[in-house]
């Protein structure tokens, strides 16, 4: 009878520990301008753009902002890119991204918590 309580009870606890490791990979996303874009996806962004200041031959004449440009931008960034904002866009992301997303102390952080 006791090994099965003993049982029981590493079920419940390796469940209760799977639930909480699921909630840590749960995406959290930015809803900014109308677009919708990963919080992993913020940070690889700044990541990008550190890299490409600390490179000047990675500077492009467009008009679009020069990480526009670069095939690791993430996928749900790139449509920022077709906006005439891009620029403002991609700032306020970085800004909102901070750890106030992380902490779920934004409200254009949706999924975290």
């Amino acid at each position: 009878m006791r090994g099965r309580a003993m049982s029981g009870s590493r079920l419940w606890a390796v469940t209760v520990l799977l639930l909480l490791l699921l909630q840590g990979v749960q995406s959290v996303y930015i809803k900014y301008g109308g677009f919708q874009v990963h919080l992993e996806s913020v940070k690889k962004l700044s990541e990008l753009e550190k890299q490409q200041m600390s490179n000047p031959q990675l500077k492009t004449s467009s008009l679009q902002p020069a990480v526009c440009h670069d095939p690791a931008l993430p996928l749900d960034l790139q449509p920022v890119c077709a906006s005439q904002e891009a620029v403002s866009i991609f700032k306020a992301l970085r800004t909102i991204a901070t750890d106030e997303c992380e902490l779920c102390m934004n409200v254009a952080c949706t999924g975290c918590g």
